[in-house]
């Protein structure tokens, strides 16, 4: 045990409203003028209150001790080093070591608004209540999964287990297969749309005109009518149907499924002379580029992907300063490039929008040869604009790694949290089960 360095000592409540608290084994003495400061608190109104009630004082402290008329709190010492700070300085910061959310419970208990925390320890009390809710979520979840034989109906359970299979590809053996052969559809459906365009592979029709070869037509019908089948059953074992239809990847699929039908309708109930039209003809050809959209779906099978894609967004200031760099860069060397080599008589730069496209290819170093200087200012011009451009695209590149690296580390500990979260509520359920069993 040990007291806190003051001025003056006193006995634990004065007439002057000192007391002397003990937290956790540290002795501490506390002055009335100094927690007269914020009156609403837990210390204040214990320095108000009568040492000749004990009611009183019992709803305000853990113990106390009239012999040596001392405060028992049975709290921790090290968050309460934090809270005394506030009527000395107007204000609290979390230490580091200290749990922010722990931290909080003790404020509350001391009475202590939050208003007077700093805004470094707010902006990482706002960080940690967000994990928090993730950690609830995903607990949530597994939950939910744990939960299938506890539902109400028959049609309720047969859905949630279709759900599962469908979604959750560790939940079972027959979910894992599925999210095999989705991967692996989504792969062959991908080598198909490539290997159909080589000329060689094509087959003519009776116009002349070079199309798929039926065997690739066939693979592709096989994979478009698995990867309909899954949205389908998806879609209706889906616990929320809203959330399912505004999700990305959901559009994505919906995207990637969609010009394979269109494709199919006016091919087959078209009639000749409407598929001889040169826009009907485009816009078939327009929706089965579409079809490369089906490569996104891979994100859905791989955590990685997207973890990248959260990445990205957490990096945004940073891919925004590095657009606004390269658009800077392309704007004032295309201008000097134009205005310099306006001296040649077999100039290439025949415009300043032009030279933009010089400017892009040299600053991103990847140089076409298509357009270049010939005059001397402008090889000066264009060796300056080379090396603005690494050190444009340099300088963002840390950030937004390490935004990769934390956002795919703070994943997997709240994956880890939930999991053990989850495996004490099972412990404490199977605790109360024994006791139950035992009575």
């Amino acid at each position: 045990m040990w007291t806190v360095p003051k001025p003056k000592y006193r006995n634990a409540l004065s007439e002057e409203g000192d007391i002397t608290v003990n937290i956790g084994g540290v002795r501490v003495v506390l002055f009335g003028d100094d927690l007269k400061r914020y009156p609403e608190s837990r210390l204040a109104e214990l320095s108000n209150c009568s040492a000749h009630n004990p009611e009183l004082i019992s709803t305000l402290c853990d113990d106390f001790d009239p012999g040596r008329n001392e405060f028992y709190f049975d709290r921790d010492p090290d968050s309460f080093k934090c809270i005394i700070d506030v009527y000395y300085f107007d204000e609290i910061h979390i230490k580091n070591g200290i749990c922010p959310i722990c931290f909080i419970k003790e404020m509350e208990f001391w009475k202590i608004d939050q208003s007077v925390l700093d805004e470094c320890c707010k902006s990482y009390l706002s960080e940690k209540e967000e994990e928090l809710k993730e950690i609830a979520n995903k607990v949530k979840v597994i939950l939910e999964d744990l939960d299938v034989d506890q539902c109400i109906t028959r049609t309720q359970r047969c859905q949630r287990y279709l759900w599962r299979l469908m979604e959750k590809p560790d939940s079972s053996l027959a979910a894992r297969i599925i999210a095999i052969a989705s991967f692996l559809s989504i792969l062959v459906s991908a080598v198909v749309m490539c290997v159909s365009t080589i000329p060689e592979l094509q087959v003519t029709n009776a116009e002349g005109k070079l199309v798929e070869h039926p065997t690739m037509e066939a693979i592709e019908t096989v994979c478009m009518l698995w990867f309909t089948t899954e949205f389908v059953l998806r879609l209706s074992s889906s616990p929320n149907k809203v959330h399912f239809a505004l999700s990305i990847m959901n559009i994505i699929d919906f995207m990637a499924i969609m010009p394979f039908y269109v494709v199919l309708s006016l091919t087959l109930l078209g009639t000749t002379s409407m598929m001889e039209l040169v826009n009907v003809q485009q816009a078939v050809q327009a929706l089965r580029i579409m079809r490369i959209a089906r490569i996104f779906k891979l994100a859905r099978h791989s955590s990685g992907l997207q973890t990248l894609t959260y990445a990205l967004k957490r990096s945004l200031k940073e891919l925004g300063l590095l657009l606004m760099y390269m658009g800077v860069g392309i704007f004032v060397f295309s201008a000097l490039a134009y205005t310099m080599e306006q001296s040649h008589p077999e100039t290439l730069f025949r415009s300043i929008p032009q030279s933009f496209w010089w400017a892009i290819i040299t600053m991103t170093t990847v140089g076409y040869g298509d357009i270049y200087p010939k005059t001397t200012l402008g090889k000066c011009n264009a060796a300056v604009s080379f090396l603005c451009g690494v050190i444009a695209i340099a300088l963002p590149i840390h950030p937004i790694i390490n935004n990769f690296v934390v956002f795919y580390n703070k994943q997997k500990v709240l994956e880890t949290a939930a999991k053990h979260e989850v495996e004490l509520m099972e412990l404490k359920s199977g605790g109360q089960a024994r006791k139950k069993s035992q009575e």
